[in-house]
């Protein structure tokens, strides 16, 4: 027969405060099966903990109950105090008599008292029908991939590679570097964002743990912890990269020329090209897309009836290419690899403003985005670092920033803040400043978030030194008049309309989640929010983890970060990813689904709704097909439990008999 005992916590006042505890500790003493009941002050403390070993010992209890906080929270804290008295860990049950009742019912104390008894007499019906779980073991395959070649991947491949653990990079551009890579300063210190980043690039290029896959991409992947299974796209480049002694021959003498995306569309680029002159790995890649030799294949594939005109066969690159690394017969390959941990750090991209008519809807040539006056204030952008208007060539005397273009705006669907942009504004008038002493610079801002190291003394500068004028309120219309940009707005501080005559308007858009990162997150069985950033297992406590084990964020991809924040959530990845790759087998928790292969009907509704693809199918002897529960994927969510028609599957340790008599110890 069960002996259990009931541990009822005051957390100081969260719980105490509300909840009548010495009623309810003789309310517990009632309880069928109850042998022993105490109510420490704060029963996750080491006293607490204590407590609760020394009487399982000495009153031989088989069952505990703790009656405290959210089982989120000391779930797990309880459990290794009963292992350490010597009992099943998995004989344990949680009554949420904080979060679930002081917390919400403060002030109907009565009421509050009453729900606390019923949840522990609940959780004390449930308990004594517990059966000691054991976990198993899985073993580790000691690789780790990191998906995305930012600064928050490049801060963890190196990381995990310090670490003597093999790394796969891979990155969907032809390069690594990332957004990073664009920027010509970083703020506040106004130091080379080059100077910084590439001797990172070439480290992770040289690294003998860590392997490049540039212009690739994860295609599908399975498994679990410890175990993942990744099929890799690795795109053709045309060219063979062993070969390649990146002369430059090729992308010099290519004719075709198009926007570059690098530059933001500022500048142009060739057919075959590599993306900037620091690019890891400095080979170049044939962008099939505009490539003249390409298109003539595509006419001569065609049927005759639907030929146009007859296009340049062209091969310039494969005539002049010194060592004949130009291949047209690469292909595209798929790679099969096998990781212990994943780390996902694709980014962000900025937010594409021509939603916004007022600003021009992305018509007006002297209309740019901060990213776009980042590469041309950079030395190696598409203007050699002179700011120039695009209509014209002219150098811009009068430059007026608007602020959160696609950010705190429910208009466009993205009331967050992008966290960067007050910075980047400032950053940048003080560049233009530095650049043309002349230049006088206006920000309208609805506030200033400078909340960073160093950062509000950096906006400062940019007003006191620079003397950039922050006009706070919103721009209602910019529209052209002769060579000049017209901006129409207020200033709310002195409650007035502003007019200015502006030569260059420049849109501080906001940051969104990466092209595809919904797509991937869904092939990884990993959450993401409303607005498509990653989501993290707990935002204070797992700031790095997912839902699903084994799987770690990093970056821009879990929402907006400076540099600084992004490189330490790349090491904070890396150390948990090392936690699991350090090990030689991991343990799975047991609290599981179980199929009764009797019962199963074969209606495999299970597989649809598992979140986690850890439902697999199973031939028995008889040739009948069943569901089976991989334990490994299985996290015990219940889903398949509560869909499953005739009653085949169970969820240990919320077994359905366990369920139905916690609701037989309600008394409504």
């Amino acid at each position: 027969m069960a002996r259990i005992g009931v541990f009822i916590c005051h957390c100081g006042s969260n719980i105490a405060g509300v909840v009548d505890i010495p009623k309810v500790m003789a309310a517990a003493k009632e309880l069928p099966l109850v042998t022993y009941v105490d109510d420490p002050m704060y029963t996750c403390s080491e006293t607490g903990q204590a407590a609760v070993r020394e009487a399982i010992v000495k009153h031989g209890l088989t069952r505990v109950v703790v009656s405290a906080c959210s089982p989120r929270m000391h779930e797990v804290t309880f459990r290794k105090a009963l292992a350490q008295a010597g009992l099943n860990p998995y004989l344990l049950e949680m009554a949420n008599i904080r979060e679930q009742c002081a917390w919400v019912h403060g002030d109907d104390k009565a009421a509050a008292t009453e729900k606390a008894i019923q949840l522990i007499a609940m959780a004390v019906a449930k308990v004594a029908r517990h059966e000691p779980l054991t976990p198993k073991s899985v073993g580790v395959t000691k690789r780790a991939l990191v998906i995305g070649g930012g600064i928050a991947g490049i801060q963890a491949a190196l990381d995990l590679g310090n670490a003597n653990i093999e790394v796969v990079l891979v990155e969907r551009e032809p390069t690594i570097g990332g957004r990073m890579a664009q920027l010509d300063k970083t703020f506040p210190t106004l130091d080379c964002s080059s100077c910084i980043l590439t001797p990172r690039m070439v480290e992770v290029s040289q690294h003998p743990k860590i392997r490049l896959l540039t212009y690739s991409e994860v295609k599908s992947v399975s498994g679990f912890v410890g175990n993942f299974e990744v099929e890799i796209l690795q795109r053709a480049r045309k060219v063979d990269m062993d070969k390649c002694t990146s002369c430059g021959i090729c992308w010099q003498k290519c004719p075709e020329k198009v926007s570059s995306e690098f530059d933001s569309g500022m500048g142009k680029r060739s057919a075959i090209y590599i993306p900037f002159a620091q690019a890891v790995p400095s080979k170049p890649v044939i962008d099939l897309t505009h490539c003249r030799y390409i298109k003539f294949q595509e006419w001569q594939a065609a049927p005759e009836a639907t030929r146009g005109k007859k296009p340049m066969e062209c091969r310039i690159c494969e005539r002049l290419c010194p060592p004949q690394a130009v291949d047209w017969g690469q292909q595209d390959q798929v790679l099969k690899e096998k990781f212990g941990a994943i780390i996902v750090a694709t980014g962000f991209q900025t937010f594409d403003y021509s939603v916004y008519g007022e600003y021009g809807g992305g018509k007006l040539p002297d209309v740019i985005t901060g990213l776009q006056l980042e590469r041309m204030l950079s030395a190696s952008g598409p203007t050699g670092g002179v700011v120039q208007r695009p209509s014209d060539g002219a150098h811009p005397k009068t430059v007026v920033f608007l602020s959160c273009v696609g950010s705190r705006d429910d208009k466009v669907g993205r009331p967050y803040c992008s966290n960067v942009c007050c910075m980047y504004m400032a950053k940048q008038s003080i560049l233009l400043k530095e650049h043309d002493p002349q230049v006088q610079s206006y920000v309208f801002y609805i506030d200033t978030r400078a909340t960073g190291k160093g950062y509000e003394e950096f906006s400062r500068r940019a007003q006191e030194e620079a003397g950039t004028v922050y006009l706070r309120g919103r721009v209602s219309k910019i529209y052209q008049e002769g060579k000049k940009l017209v901006v129409m707005g207020e200033d709310s501080l002195m409650g007035r309309p502003v007019e200015i005559a502006a030569d260059l308007v420049v849109l501080a858009t906001g940051v969104e989640p990466a092209a595809g990162a919904t797509e991937l997150a869904q092939k990884l069985n990993i959450g993401y929010d409303t607005y498509g950033f990653l989501m993290e297992a707990h935002p204070k406590l797992r700031p790095v983890e997912t839902q699903t084990d084994g799987i770690f964020v990093a970056g821009m991809a879990v929402g907006p970060k400076d540099v600084p924040a992004a490189v330490a959530h790349g090491s904070a990845a890396a150390v948990k990813a090392v936690g699991i790759l350090s090990q030689e087998k991991l343990t799975t928790d047991p609290g599981t689904a179980l199929v009764d292969a009797a019962k199963c009907v074969s209606c495999f509704l299970c597989e649809e709704v598992c979140p986690f693809n850890a439902v697999e199918r199973e031939t028995l002897r008889d040739k009948r097909v069943v569901a089976r529960i991989n334990e490994s994927l299985c996290k015990g969510c219940g889903l398949c439990v509560s869909c499953c028609r005739p009653g085949a599957i169970n969820l240990k340790g919320s077994t359905n008999q366990q369920l139905m008599a916690e609701l037989m110890a309600l008394k409504l």
